[in-house]
């Protein structure tokens, strides 16, 4: 049986998804989580096999997800399913740790065969992903090109994360269970470290990074 962690903050799209698994003899839901702050813990709580992320998850960009969970439980293989095929949420996703990236266009069949593959130690790719730069990326091992982001400490991706999404200082001490204090500090390094001036600058770094949709 494969256990499946379901990380999507749409209900509608989690009872599909949920729907279309547990119809399958070999596929079991073991939990759902609409949060990226939550899913690394939820993964440890369940120990599903595979989790079906969505990049676009609030709290906590996708691509610092991955990286999350794959630190804490490097045994649960995370499978992207996303609506955008931009080469940096590719990259990036591939280039921390995830085994596959699918479309939210593709067909049922589809994301089946990508969940059994993806549980046997393979690889997936959307096949229109794959036709555009996917197959090079993964035969060179390119790795994402670093920058001030790899200065960041944990945290301080959290915070930027929950900035470019506009919260208030006390909704992201709300959300991340500390001090307001602790936030304005954590707001000021990144700041700093990233040579932001404006909300702004971090909206278009955002963007730019994959912290944030571009339709947002």
């Amino acid at each position: 049986m494969i256990h499946v962690l379901l990380a999507e903050d749409h209900t509608v799209v989690r009872q599909g998804l949920r729907m279309l698994l547990e119809a399958e003899p070999d596929l079991s839901v073991v939990g759902e989580v609409d949060d990226g702050l939550k899913v690394a813990d939820r993964v440890c709580q369940t120990n599903p096999d595979i989790v079906l992320l969505d990049l676009g998850l609030p709290g906590l960009h996708g691509l610092e997800v991955i990286r999350h969970v794959t630190r804490r439980a490097p045994a649960t293989r995370i499978l992207v399913l996303s609506m955008y095929a931009r080469e940096e949420y590719v990259r990036g996703a591939l280039a921390n740790g995830a085994a596959g990236y699918l479309l939210k266009g593709s067909d049922s069949g589809e994301v089946v065969t990508a969940i059994r593959k993806v549980a046997g130690g393979d690889r997936y790719v959307s096949a229109e992903v794959a036709n555009h730069f996917v197959s090079a990326f993964l035969d060179s091992g390119t790795a994402w090109a670093a920058d001030s982001y790899d200065t960041l400490s944990n945290r301080e991706r959290e915070v930027l994360g929950l900035m470019a999404e506009g919260c208030t200082n006390a909704a992201m001490a709300k959300r991340l269970f500390i001090s307001v204090r602790t936030v304005e500090t954590h707001r000021r390094n990144v700041m700093r470290k990233l040579g932001f001036r404006s909300q702004t600058d971090v909206v278009r770094y955002a963007l730019r990074r994959g912290i944030l949709p571009p339709d947002v």
